[in-house]
């Protein structure tokens, strides 16, 4: 990976519906030459996906929560998470160290869904304990920072 398949990672991780057009003008490449270049990104497995970002409260979310989870002793972690993607409240699903194992960020309608989740995570085989924050306010999501420079440059 060089110094513009860097610039054009970024570019597509601030804007993800840029055309190969645009890219190519930002990167000084003809639009082939940039298609080529993410097509290799893509299957190389750098760049795994697009996606919108929404609004959750405006699709009827209005409520997010941080989730530690501890598991029980011996438990397999693969198996515990393959049982969390079941759960479609989940947004994210991070392996942490520290007292916890995994952290979960959830969206429910309201408070009320969010316990149904909490109980439905209880309920879990594997899962020993959780503990929730229930999140007040989100100052900034998703964010975009920016990618380590090369070090070949």
């Amino acid at each position: 990976m060089d110094a513009t398949d860097r610039q054009l990672i970024q570019a597509l991780r601030e804007n993800g519906r840029a055309s190969y057009a645009e890219l190519g003008r930002l990167v000084g490449l003809s639009g082939p030459s940039v298609t080529d270049r993410i097509n290799r990104l893509e299957a190389a497995g750098v760049i795994t996906g697009y996606r919108a970002t929404v609004d959750a409260k405006k699709l009827g979310l209005g409520v997010t929560a941080l989730i530690g989870v501890q598991l029980s002793d011996a438990v397999d972690h693969e198996e515990v998470a393959d049982r969390l993607r079941e759960l479609a409240e989940i947004e994210d699903c991070w392996f942490i160290a520290g007292d916890d194992s995994y952290m979960l960020k959830v969206r429910a309608t309201d408070v009320d869904g969010l316990e149904r989740t909490i109980r439905r995570l209880s309920r879990t085989r594997g899962v020993s304990r959780t503990r929730s924050s229930l999140v007040l306010s989100t100052k900034w999501e998703n964010r975009v920072g920016q990618l380590p420079q090369d070090e070949e440059a």
